[in-house]
């Protein structure tokens, strides 16, 4: 101990040297102490704004009247918009089988009202339709709405187990003479919409197809359109 307090009575004057460093530390410690502190206040404030902000925007505390009626309008018609652009798809993915002969041949179920899935279908499509609004901007209610939506979703489900089933079964529901009846009709429909048969093949061919699809497959007005828009577009090509 005595060696201690001779060496500390020598050399006192140290302590000034030693404790300057050390107060500056111990001040800059405080200091940055201090900043993020504040810093740390200054965000939760900034966070507690920002919620007190959303939650009257939410509730239309900072909106007029008019101003919420738009932005609800808005809203409604995107919701709607995006449904009846879903709609549109499934249609238009319907018609490429109701339209195009080769497809129905190729899966004949599609145009078939008598297999419960195309039924299915065939009977969602009928809902959707019937409660699809005029234009995404026209007036509808919650209650609705919500109809339409689901009835969409119904719509595009059950086309996709239609087209699933189809691809699945083909014609596998038809008998070995049906079957080769249908072959003959895609060949004939090749030789009817070629540019390079003649005239009188392009015509003969396409009444065989008639002929091999009867009582086979049922088309449409508009399927039968198709066809004989497409082969008339190929005898005046």
């Amino acid at each position: 101990m005595e060696p201690l307090l001779n060496f500390i009575g020598s050399y006192w004057w140290l302590g000034f040297i030693v404790a300057g460093p050390i107060v500056g530390i111990v001040g800059s410690a405080k200091g940055w102490w201090r900043e993020q502190e504040e810093l740390s206040h200054k965000r939760r404030l900034e966070l507690i704004e920002a919620k007190a902000r959303a939650q009257a925007i939410s509730s239309g505390a900072e909106l007029t009247p008019d101003e919420v009626e738009k932005a609800d309008a808005v809203s409604r018609s995107d919701r709607i918009r995006r449904l009846m652009d879903t709609h549109d798809e499934v249609s238009r993915r319907w018609l490429d089988y109701e339209l195009d002969v080769a497809k129905l041949i190729a899966f004949p179920t599609m145009s078939d009202g008598r297999d419960p899935r195309t039924a299915a279908f065939l009977r969602a499509k009928k809902v959707a339709d019937g409660l699809r609004p005029a234009s995404p901007e026209e007036r509808v209610d919650a209650e609705t709405y919500a109809e339409y939506r689901d009835a969409v979703h119904d719509f595009e489900v059950a086309f996709d187990v239609a087209e699933q089933e189809a691809r699945r079964v083909r014609d596998t529901g038809f008998t070995e003479s049906e079957r080769q009846r249908l072959s003959r009709a895609q060949q004939l429909l090749n030789v009817a919409v070629d540019q390079s048969a003649t005239a009188a093949e392009r015509q003969t061919a396409y009444r065989r197809v008639r002929d091999e699809l009867e009582g086979l497959i049922v088309l449409s007005d508009a399927a039968e359109e198709e066809l004989k828009h497409r082969v008339a577009g190929e005898l005046e090509a």
